[in-house]
């Protein structure tokens, strides 16, 4: 079963021409992956094997008409931080040379690759109806895999993350103590 290392989403349009050279640049063959999570946007994949041995597939795939995902699989043992870590450079640098706009790498390493969704317009409020704190946890530790990410996650990552969560209407409603470890948490900044 292949599980997914790294993800890159991004948007904006892509010519044939442009698409010719992410293909040519990644070697991907234009034959969509069909095993694993997520097949029904892959348009092309190329599978390969790691130095010890592990089984990885990249693959492109459409994820609306100018949506991108750009995805390193797995099979078997994860890929070592180095494999994982000189894709996302190379994921990342034909986003940026193809004119892509970066939407989200997961796992994100940096702030930049975290989804923050914009605030509503002003003048539209948020809905507040039936806010209630209904997670299971109440600490720190416990909500980073809740908003995806691991303990051991970048700090600029965790602090991008717990910003967006403590701007959602339900914040209100979490314990006293997780908002305490959530403001201690971002003035050790």
């Amino acid at each position: 079963m292949l599980w997914p290392a790294l993800q890159v989403l991004s948007h904006g349009e892509l010519t044939a021409d442009q698409l010719r050279r992410l293909l040519d640049t990644l070697r991907l063959e234009e034959a969509p992956r069909t095993e694993g999570p997520g097949t029904a946007g892959s348009i092309a994949h190329r599978s390969f094997t790691d130095d010890t041995g592990t089984r990885l597939v990249l693959e492109l795939a459409r994820t609306s008409e100018s949506g991108w995902a750009l995805a390193l699989f797995f099979d078997g043992e994860p890929p070592s931080t180095d494999t994982i870590e000189g894709h996302r450079v190379l994921l990342r640098d034909a986003v940026e040379r193809l004119g892509l706009t970066l939407i989200e790498i997961t796992p994100a390493a940096t702030a930049d690759e975290v989804l923050v969704v914009p605030p509503p317009p002003p003048g539209i409020p948020e809905s507040t109806i039936g806010v209630s704190w209904d997670l299971p946890y109440d600490n720190l530790d416990q909500m980073w895999p809740h908003v995806g990410l691991r303990k051991d996650a970048p700090r600029e990552v965790k602090e991008v993350k717990l910003r967006e969560v403590m701007r959602t209407p339900v914040w209100s409603a979490a314990p006293p103590i997780l908002r305490r470890q959530a403001e201690a948490f971002l003035r050790d900044i």
